[in-house]
């Protein structure tokens, strides 16, 4: 018995001694090595830290900033991206980081970013996603391979312009009814002030409830309400290094998640499987984006032979998406055009100018064609999208060694796009990259960029945003209402705060002063 306990003992000993050699080898011997192997390819960047790599100089950078008041303008980067740009100022804009343990590739050369973007051999992928951050970004933004070839055709039709023009009217019905609440605002008076944010978040969270769910979007307004408060534990999950089973202890943030992700995944459990049942029978809508998702979903063994549709599972999942990327991409567009338009009325004037010519005073624009014709607000949008794109970076990562621009890339290293700082970038934009010209855009987007990848807010290549046609034509519609009603400038109130929270959110709100007009 006494040999049998020495040699438990040893074999304890081992084991913890091959788990710490396992854990030197993880959090310190491989980053050391990886730095300076890229140390000498002349890729270089702020020293690895042990175990957390910069993410406290990340986070640090970001608090610091934060605090800071900042000029009228649009040179946010030092606010928004502080980290960024101190790495591309003393390091280069080829240049790496640690995100804990892993090292990050930054890149902004538009070849580079054009090889990242379109991953043609299936060497650039999405690295794996924390899991309580699945919780909300879920469905085709994470997943990769034929499996998410299979979703984007299925969801694919959904998003078909054709499709989009059917949803029109529940566009217009949203905005009219905050149109109606803005009317009373203005009393006699004929003018009120406001924080046009969350009237926005309001109103594009009430839009997708009706474009995804139709008669059901009441509904679906309590799902916005939950994916709204699941978003504020994805960004504390998103700034912090995951640490396994850690989602599971039945802390109070964690336990809310979970009832969080219960209840939505009831929601719209109880919404799919009456719409499966209709759809059985021939009754079914299809105008909104379930039922179109559902009646492609179930074409999809008829079309593809061996190929089976999405589980129900899976369905619920893209919804969840639906719901966070289509209200929150909109509601960031839309804000940051209202703000930017309140700083430069002479566009706010072109702009009204051009809807009056095209749908009068008070005609609903709901026809998709004349909208499509609205060649000074397309540019606005797309300026401001230079200026403020939803995502501050795109994150890839590389999945066999290879040779990227010159320089080697282990399996597991990531690359970061700094879609912000390319948005900025003189070199790419100009020396007026920080300015706000709509001109640029004048002749289309091709032309602004000189053929180049460096307009990239809503992605590139195979993976572009599936809903960056649906969230156009909404900001298109909603902000041809609105000039069609009011003028309107900034509060002496509001304070120019950008920050990123996921998206670009303006930190102190949008306090704004609306006229009747």
């Amino acid at each position: 018995m006494a040999d049998t306990g020495v040699l438990l003992r040893c074999i304890g000993l081992l084991l913890l001694l091959s788990w710490i050699l396992r854990l030197f080898y993880t959090v310190w011997w491989k980053p050391k090595r990886l730095e300076r192997f890229f140390k000498q390819q002349g890729v270089v960047g702020p020293p690895y830290r042990l175990l957390f790599g910069n993410l406290k100089e990340f986070l640090s950078s970001m608090k610091e900033a934060q605090l800071k008041p900042m000029n009228l303008s649009h040179k946010i980067i030092p606010r928004v991206a502080p980290f960024f740009e101190n790495t591309m100022v003393n390091y280069g804009k080829t240049s790496i980081t640690w995100f804990g343990p892993s090292p990050r590739i930054h890149v902004m050369d538009p070849e580079m970013m054009k090889e990242i973007l379109t991953n043609k051999f299936g060497e650039f992928e999405k690295p794996e996603v924390n899991p309580q951050i699945k919780l909300l970004l879920t469905g085709i933004a994470v997943l990769e391979g034929e499996k998410w070839a299979k979703h984007r055709r299925i969801i694919n039709p959904a998003f078909h312009m054709e499709k989009i023009k059917r949803m029109l009217p529940a566009f217009s019905a949203s905005c009219r009814e905050m149109m109606s609440r803005w009317d009373k605002s203005a009393g006699s008076e004929g003018s009120f002030e406001l924080d046009a944010w969350p009237e926005i978040q309001n109103l594009t969270g009430d839009v997708i409830s009706r474009a995804a769910f139709g008669s059901n979007y009441r509904e679906g307004n309590r799902i916005f309400q939950l994916q709204r408060e699941q978003a504020k534990y994805l960004v504390e999950a998103a700034d912090s290094v995951y640490i396994p089973g850690f989602r599971f202890l039945p802390t109070k943030k964690n336990r809310r998640r979970q009832a969080i992700d219960r209840e939505v995944r009831g929601l719209v459990t109880g919404m799919i499987k009456k719409r499966e049942k209709a759809l059985m029978l021939g009754e079914a809508p299809t105008d909104d984006l379930l039922g179109l998702l559902l009646e492609s979903n179930f074409r999809e063994p008829q079309e593809q032979g061996n190929s089976k549709g999405m589980t129900t599972e899976e369905v619920i999942r893209e919804c969840k998406l639906f719901y966070f990327a289509g209200q929150e991409t909109t509601a960031v567009l839309l804000t940051w055009t209202l703000i930017v338009l309140a700083m430069h009325p002479s566009w706010q004037d072109r702009a009204r100018d051009e809807i009056l010519d095209v749908f009068g005073k008070n005609k609903v624009p709901e026809e998709f064609d004349a909208l499509s014709h609205l060649k000074i607000v397309t540019m606005i949008l797309y300026e401001v999208l230079r200026l403020y794109p939803p995502l501050v970076f795109l994150l890839r990562g590389v999945t066999k060694d290879i040779e990227l621009g010159g320089i080697c890339l282990p399996a597991g290293t990531e690359i970061v796009v700094p879609t912000l700082l390319v948005h900025h970038d003189n070199d790419l934009w100009g020396h007026d990259a920080e300015e706000f010209n709509p001109e640029r855009f004048s002749e289309g987007i091709a032309k602004a960029t000189n053929n180049k990848v460096c307009f990239i807010p809503f992605g590139w290549g195979p993976r572009i945003c599936i809903g960056q046609n649906f969230a156009l034509v909404e900001a298109k519609l909603v902000l041809a209402m609105i000039l069609q009603k009011f003028s309107f400038r900034l509060s002496p109130s509001y304070a120019h705060a950008p920050h990123s929270l996921i998206t670009i959110h303006p930190q102190h709100g949008a306090q704004i002063i609306f006229h009747k007009l």
